[in-house]
């Protein structure tokens, strides 16, 4: 069986939290979500657990940090192609969220941008082709 990450995020407004995810392609489980939490999938491996304040604070007894001002974690996501990374950072822009806050990469075999949610969460949107980024590195293909 694959292993399964669930990302657990803070969120002040879960409602606002939910419709963000779901306008940036994540899809809401019902199964998992009630009035302090929204399970959202990106994948059947990847998932994104937004949680109140007072949802989040059973897990932890450390102080919330507010991602607009701290960075507590860098998440990244990747994608199908260079289109998708576009339009999944588009995506988050139509959403209300910031796109770019962290440079573009582009280094041919790989692409990446990023968003910032609501919360100010930083999310990357990464591409990569696999044998090119190997070629690059004089590796051959397939090892």
């Amino acid at each position: 069986m694959a292993k399964l990450i669930f990302v657990n995020l803070p969120v002040s407004d879960l409602e606002h939290a939910t419709a963000f995810y779901e306008a940036v392609g994540a899809q809401r489980n019902p199964q998992f979500c009630d009035g302090t939490a929204s399970c959202m999938v990106f994948s059947e491996t990847i998932h994104a657990m937004l949680l109140t304040h007072d949802r989040f604070r059973a897990f932890s007894p450390k102080k919330i940090a507010d991602a607009r001002t701290t960075s507590e974690v860098l998440i990244c996501i990747s994608a199908d192609s260079r289109e998708g990374v576009d339009d999944m950072v588009a995506k988050a822009e139509a959403a209300g969220g910031i796109v770019d806050p962290s440079p573009v990469e582009d280094y041919g075999f790989m692409y990446g941008r990023s968003f910032e949610d609501p919360d100010g969460h930083i999310w990357g949107v990464m591409w990569m082709d696999v044998e090119a980024a190997m070629a690059a590195r004089g590796e051959p293909a397939g090892a």
